[in-house]
């Protein structure tokens, strides 16, 4: 038996998104969002899926905490819908939103589950959109605002939140490649919407230091190792470029600018920080949050410029994603953001696997291959572990099956299954397995 144990104080969870569970999409008093129109916009999503009812967890949130607790979850990753609270983005106040979210706080808290909130995970009001949305550099203070907001009124019970989620995406799917939403098309809006980004997770930052001086906040960004296709010195010289890119959301924060290739190669349109601004991106956090899936894998092509750097098909095994199955990504990109950044500490935000998993004849689901996807990313997380990256924590992705964005309900991450006909919920083999290593609070390989 090769057993690896964590950290008495490690913090294993669970993670999800507003959009993706909630459902109620327009019940007591939300406001629309981006989403919320972009999937009622035909063709946009696979299937014709909205998030219009999703997992129903607005209504059945309380079975759903049951179910963590059933699981010996010890922390919680959920979002709050900004329409929700705030139906036109400033302003008036929804108190029947706010009111949501302090009862599932209360719930959580009653099953001894530690609340970690993420105040953005895609879902820009409507009317924010329309006034510009991220490109605009006033939403940076419509974001803060916010934040204060939920600050002042959850801090007293949440002491871990995030300011965003996955920037990146934000930045490049909604507004480069068209996939997410407001679905623009657009680099410059791209890179200026990213910059707005970064000055509203820092804005934000020192509202909570104000309001709730003793929680710890953080950000969440996605990212995967580079890898070059073979050994050339062409190859891994273009690799090296495309790692850099890991650092667009990174390096202002820690550094205090982007990545000096991002400079070379997108000069022209890579917004300026002002020394003021600087200094607001680089309000120190208490911790990174770190969303791992898989790794990409490049070879040098010069007709892809600026970078000259193409990805190549995974070698490995995939997900129902497309994402090759790579855990030693985990333990190199754990590395790889302790060396560059050093950040007081790294919780794993996400990491999970969509498989086409199928109740058998008597319910069970029996998913094997994510529980062994799920075991080689934690002993890989463990050895970063060993190898001194301060990793304090661990949140699968997902708790549910959820709304999986573009791709509507076709995939499933969750180690819960969900009934979207329904909404039956049955945890997974996966699910049952992972509360054996909560509870145990160390992994068998051998398993």
């Amino acid at each position: 038996m090769a057993e690896l144990r964590f950290p008495d104080a490690f913090l294993w969870g669970a993670a999800t998104a507003a959009y993706q569970i909630e459902g109620a999409w327009d019940e007591d008093g939300k406001g629309p969002s981006i989403w919320d129109v972009f999937t009622h916009t035909p063709g946009k999503i696979e299937g014709g899926d909205t998030g219009d009812v999703a997992c129903d967890h607005y209504h059945r949130y309380r079975e759903d905490v049951a179910l963590m607790r059933s699981l010996g979850l010890k922390a919680y990753r959920f979002s709050i819908s900004w329409p929700r609270v705030l139906p036109e983005g400033t302003g008036r106040v929804n108190e029947a939103g706010v009111d949501f979210y302090s009862r599932l706080v209360d719930e959580l808290l009653a099953a001894d589950i530690r609340p970690a909130a993420t105040l953005y995970h895609w879902d820009l009001p409507l009317a924010l959109h329309r006034r510009g949305g991220w490109p605009n550099p006033e939403t940076a203070k419509w974001f803060a605002d916010y934040a204060e907001l939920c600050f002042r009124r959850l801090g007293d019970r949440v002491k871990m939140w995030i300011t965003l989620n996955e920037p990146q995406v934000v930045a490049q799917a909604g507004h480069v490649l068209g996939i997410h939403a407001p679905g623009h098309r657009e680099l410059g809006e791209g890179l200026q919407a990213a910059h707005t980004l970064l000055r509203a997770h820092g804005m934000a930052v020192p509202r909570l230091r104000s309001a709730a001086p003793d929680a710890n906040i953080g950000i969440t960004i996605d990212l995967a190792p580079v890898t070059p296709a073979t050994d050339s010195e062409q190859d891994r010289q273009a690799a090296k470029r495309r790692s850099e890119l890991n650092g667009w959301f990174l390096d202002p924060i820690f550094r205090g600018d982007y990545p000096t290739l991002m400079r070379q190669v997108r000069g022209d349109l890579l917004p300026e920080f002002t020394d003021e601004e600087r200094r607001i991106v680089q309000a120190p956090i208490d911790f990174l949050g770190i969303n791992n899936y898989t790794r990409a894998v490049i070879r040098y092509d010069p007709r892809e410029a600026p970078l000259e750097a193409a990805d190549v098909p995974a070698p490995g095994p995939v997900t129902e994603m497309g994402w090759e199955i790579h855990p030693p990504g985990m333990r190199e990109i754990l590395g790889w953001v302790n060396d560059r950044c050093s950040p007081p500490a790294i919780y794993v935000t996400e990491n999970g696997a969509a498989f086409d998993d199928q109740p058998d004849a008597s319910g069970r689901v029996e998913d094997e291959d994510r529980r062994i996807f799920l075991r080689d990313y934690l002993a890989q997380a463990h050895q970063a572990i060993q190898e001194g990256v301060p990793l304090r924590g661990y949140f699968v992705w997902s708790l549910l099956d959820n709304f999986e964005w573009a791709l509507g309900f076709s995939k499933r991450f969750g180690i819960v299954r969900v009934d979207y006909r329904t909404q039956g919920r049955t945890i997974k083999r996966s699910g049952d397995w992972y509360r054996q290593v909560i509870a145990a609070n160390s992994l068998d390989t051998e398993q």
